[in-house]
């Protein structure tokens, strides 16, 4: 078996392009494992679990371009090695001769009659791209992340100003005009608008309300850090507004870790005095109280939120199809407890959403105490080392520290994969949870990669004496391209213990935690 790697100083690539071309060249004759990525240490980390960092690998920094390759023989490695510059430089679709604009100011030439534009370049330019768009009037969706807050206020005091609306920096999710943006999901159109600081808190809401009968507006994203005390709740506000406006929207759904308690009490005094249309708010964790005070409908999961805007849309029952009871988790949760052995005490999430994440912990919390995470609810319970795993655990996989130089991990999985097998393999895990993420934009058969990695676990854990239980939600609707039904079956298929949402999987993976005592 050989290694080599190649550093390439101060060569940029698209995350999105160097997975490509990795799953390409691993392809190759002779070829056991490839890796070109950006050199960040999370991405040496990985080669070092992987059996291919080399001292080469060491030299790289996170300006550079790192190309693996393990192979069977030198001339297999070389071989592969030759191919790189040929699959960075193939574009797909090259028989394609439609025109692609390479700048703003050719996009404008070509489509003169455009009013929005995407923004997803490296952090180090995506300020004055975005800058460059707002001052050509355009509405801007920003989804380049690691943008400083500085440069955050910038850009929306410009977009304040000129009367534009800035979605992001870190805005994966939006739903305009009924098209989809970013990671978002095939909903029917209808009159519940959202505004929302978490991506897959939005898509979680919106796939719910889907499968209540109903449809969506419009779904602003805001960006995770817009209810900040030097963000204001800027763009927040200027998509309340806009909702309130709208002549399609008639209830509002707002979603957000909570925001500091300035800008909680900013958005809630405007929600009283200048919002005419019932708004349901979810501020994960927040206080129920001083939302209620304001008029608005407080919801204290993903889950409630929308099964409020249904309720206020004409739907007249809580419950929603295939939706278990408390008491009917409370039978699953024993008799999964019944088949773990006295070592299995704990859980561990691994995640693609964030907002998933959050809700989790503070699910988990009421069932099993502390919880670590890299993006726990309290400083404390912030971990010290994500590849050393102790006790309770959800990751943030999505988090900027894990995305930096590699796709999310709703486009590329292999991290999650990673993770996954060796927490599986841990013999003190109960409880592993999933989110299984569909829609556009996201990797096209998500359930079959963690369905075969589940079927390849739980049978290694039986032959050892231990019974694996594994939980997922499906955040997704069966107009996806991926089919979230067919997404959902594949894992059942697999002996996973599929629910309807973030919440249930989590309330579920707390009353085994319970019963294991």
């Amino acid at each position: 078996m050989v290694i080599k790697t190649v550093i390439r100083k101060g060569e940029y690539y698209d995350s999105v392009k160097l997975m490509i071309v990795s799953k390409k060249m691993a392809e190759l004759p002779g070829i056991l494992g490839a890796a070109v990525q950006m050199g960040t240490e999370l991405n040496k980390e990985v080669l070092k679990r992987t059996g291919m960092l080399d001292q080469e690998s060491n030299t790289a920094s996170a300006e550079d371009l790192m190309i693996s390759v393990k192979g069977v023989s030198q001339e297999a490695v070389d071989a592969a090695l030759s191919q790189v510059d040929t699959l960075l430089n193939q574009r797909s679709g090259e028989g394609n001769k439609e025109y692609r604009p390479k700048t703003i100011d050719s996009a404008l030439r070509a489509m003169p009659g455009i009013n929005l534009a995407i923004i997803s370049v490296p952090w180090r330019y995506a300020k004055n791209e975005a800058m460059k768009a707002l001052q050509k009037g355009l509405h801007v969706l920003l989804f380049s992340d690691n943008v400083t807050l500085d440069e955050e206020y910038e850009l929306k005091e410009f977009a304040r100003g000129s009367g534009l609306l800035l979605m992001g920096p870190d805005c994966g999710t939006a739903l305009i005009n009924n098209v989809p943006l970013g990671f978002a999901n095939k909903v029917r159109k209808g009159k519940i608008g959202i505004v929302g600081a978490s991506g897959t808190g939005m898509q979680e809401v919106m796939t719910l309300i889907h499968k209540q009968g109903f449809g969506i507006s419009q779904a602003i994203g805001t960006g995770g850090r817009d209810l900040s005390v030097k963000i204001g709740g800027a763009t927040m506000l200027h998509g309340l507004q806009a909702l309130q406006a709208d002549p399609e929207t008639e209830i509002i759904v707002i979603i957000s870790k909570p925001p500091a308690p300035q800008v909680a009490d900013k958005i809630l005094s405007y929600i009283s005095k200048e919002c005419s249309k019932p708004t349901v708010v979810n501020f994960i964790g927040g206080d129920p109280k001083s939302i209620a005070s304001s008029r608005a409908y407080p919801a204290t999961t993903l889950e409630e939120a929308a099964l409020q805007a249904a309720e206020l849309a004409g739907r007249q029952s809580k419950q929603y199809l295939s939706h278990p009871t408390e008491d009917e988790l409370e039978n699953i949760a024993r008799a999964e407890a019944k088949q773990l052995n006295g070592r299995q005490k704990y859980v561990r999430g691994l995640y693609s959403g964030g907002t998933l994440c959050y809700e989790s912990l503070l699910i988990l919390k009421d069932w099993v105490g502390d919880v670590y995470s890299n993006t726990p609810l309290i400083k404390e319970l912030k971990l010290k080392d994500v590849s050393q795993l102790d006790g309770h655990v959800c990751l943030d996989l999505g988090d900027d520290e894990f995305t930096v130089g590699r796709p999310h991990p709703m486009i590329d999985t292999a991290l999650r994969e990673d993770l996954l097998a060796s927490q599986a393999g841990d013999p003190q895990v109960a409880v592993i949870l999933l989110d299984i993420v569909t829609g556009y934009g996201t990797h096209n058969d998500p359930a079959q990669v963690f369905a075969d990695l589940v079927k390849l676990h739980k049978g290694k854990a039986e032959k050892e004496g231990r019974h694996l239980v594994v939980i997922s939600s499906v955040c997704g609707t069966e107009g996806d391209p991926q089919n979230a039904v067919v997404q959902e079956q594949r894992l059942r298929d697999a002996g996973v213990i599929v629910l309807p949402c973030n919440a249930a999987a989590a309330r579920l993976a707390g009353k085994i935690i319970k019963y294991c005592d």
